[in-house]
């Protein structure tokens, strides 16, 4: 399984606005994951957000559903800046 993360900035200001969209955005890649993702902001800066989706299982699907939702829901429009996408996965079993 694999685990994506997505940092990008806001203006804080425009919260109310930003917020509605990313949560939406939560909610339609949520079939793509064995946990419901969510939404963070980083402790010393509230313009700093993170998106975390956990358990996926088919990266490549869920990459092509993030960029379709983010377009179709102007994820990006709402940013400052790009969107910065990360995957993880657990390490190799120890030989």
């Amino acid at each position: 399984m694999k685990h994506a993360y997505v940092y990008y900035r806001i203006d804080p200001a425009q919260t109310s606005l930003v917020a509605p969209r990313i949560d939406a955005l939560l909610d339609a890649l949520a079939r793509y994951c064995s946990e419901p993702p969510r939404r963070l902001r980083r402790c010393d800066d509230p313009s700093t957000w993170m998106e975390i989706y956990e358990g996926i299982a088919d990266f490549a699907a869920f990459s092509a559903a993030m960029e379709r939702a983010v377009l179709d829901l102007d994820c990006a429009g709402a940013t400052v800046g790009e969107r910065h996408l990360e995957c993880f996965s657990a390490p190799d079993p120890a030989p």
